[in-house]
């Protein structure tokens, strides 16, 4: 059996994971990102099962149908959403998820907000070009910071903010007073996070619901000294409306880990402006997020082998009778008998 691990552009499935405890028969082969879809196909041919990193390599129906040997398709993350799931299901294969670990968004979020409101990209610009102090920074103590999201990752925010002495105001669609006040913020309207807040910090779920829920008009709200930081996804905000308002001076300066395309093309106009911090969509990419990643990795592996699945997330497909798992019929291990191998 062969298990192929995607998208190690950073080496740490290479140098920091230990294989070993994968049942015996079972070949690992780590890989780099691949942009060369025909390329990919090639590689993953004979591949029982493939571990992908979140987003970075999508998996939908036209390129699951060129894998005939699929049988098992692994996300870090409970969530993948370029993973065609409806089409896995329907091509028999299993997909499973494999939880992070970790406050590591929360953290890069601070991150950005620092650096975006102490101008540290700028600064840190000028000292390599033999400048000395160029820009005003602004304090974040009394400032309003707006947290559209209170889930894990936002009332993690919420906490450091307190650290900061701010103060803390939150929207979700299903955020109550009582909710809001164990963390430290209060629960107010959109719209009113937006008018009044001096930072807002997006940490929403990409849905329907949410896609271009930041417009041209909820940024026409902001004032013109607020900030954006996006740790979310790059769809929630609507980037043509964000660059215009980057631009005009309607807002002050963004922070930005996600972006409509990824990675963000060579050129973007969003590259050439001096009031936002870019990041390469790190959020998650910590030593702890990625050791649980990997760690619970290998216990999907282990459970599809030993005919335990764990963490499916179609499970209606375990009683497909297009499932291409054969072990799942009671045959023992993922595609048969591994010393058939």
């Amino acid at each position: 059996m062969k298990l192929a691990v995607l998208d190690d552009v950073e080496g740490f499935a290479r140098t920091q994971v230990d294989w070993r405890r994968l049942p015996g028969g079972v070949d690992v082969e780590v890989l780099d990102r691949y942009d060369d879809i025909d390329a990919l196909v090639r590689h993953l041919r004979g591949c029982e099962m493939v571990l992908g990193m979140r987003e970075r390599t999508p998996f939908p129906r036209s390129l699951l149908e060129r894998l005939p040997d699929l049988q098992l398709l692994i996300t870090t993350g409970m969530r993948n959403a370029s993973f065609d799931i409806a089409a896995a299901s329907d091509l028999g294969i299993v997909v499973a998820g494999a939880p992070g670990a970790g406050q590591g968004t929360a953290e890069l979020t601070w991150a950005l907000i620092l650096a975006v409101q102490r101008r540290l990209v700028v600064e840190d610009r000028a000292v390599r070009d033999g400048r000395w102090g160029t820009t005003v920074g602004a304090e974040l103590a009394g400032r309003t910071l707006g947290i559209l999201g209170l889930g894990r990752v936002g009332s993690a925010v919420a906490k450091v903010a307190r650290a900061f002495d701010m103060r803390v105001m939150a929207w979700s669609r299903s955020l109550t007073p009582d909710r809001a006040a164990a963390h430290g913020a209060d629960a107010v309207a959109k719209d009113e996070v937006l008018r009044r807040a001096d930072i807002v910090s997006v940490h929403v779920r990409l849905t329907d619901e949410t896609r271009g829920m930041i417009g041209a008009h909820e940024l026409g709200l902001l004032r013109a000294t607020a900030v954006v930081i996006n740790t979310s996804r790059g769809p929630v905000i609507d980037e043509s409306a964000l660059l215009a308002a980057l631009r005009s001076g309607a807002i002050a300066g963004a922070g930005l880990d996600v972006y409509h395309e990824e990675p963000l093309p060579a050129g973007h106009p969003l590259t050439r402006l001096d009031n936002v911090v870019l990041l390469p969509h790190r959020g998650y990419v910590t030593d702890a997020g990625f050791a649980a990643f990997y760690r619970n990795a290998i216990e999907v592996v282990e459970g599809m082998v030993t005919g335990r699945p764990v963490r499916v997330l179609n499970p209606d497909v375990l009683d497909s009778p297009h499932l291409r798992a054969a072990h799942l019929r009671g045959r023992g291990t993922l595609g048969g008998s591994m010393h058939d191998r």
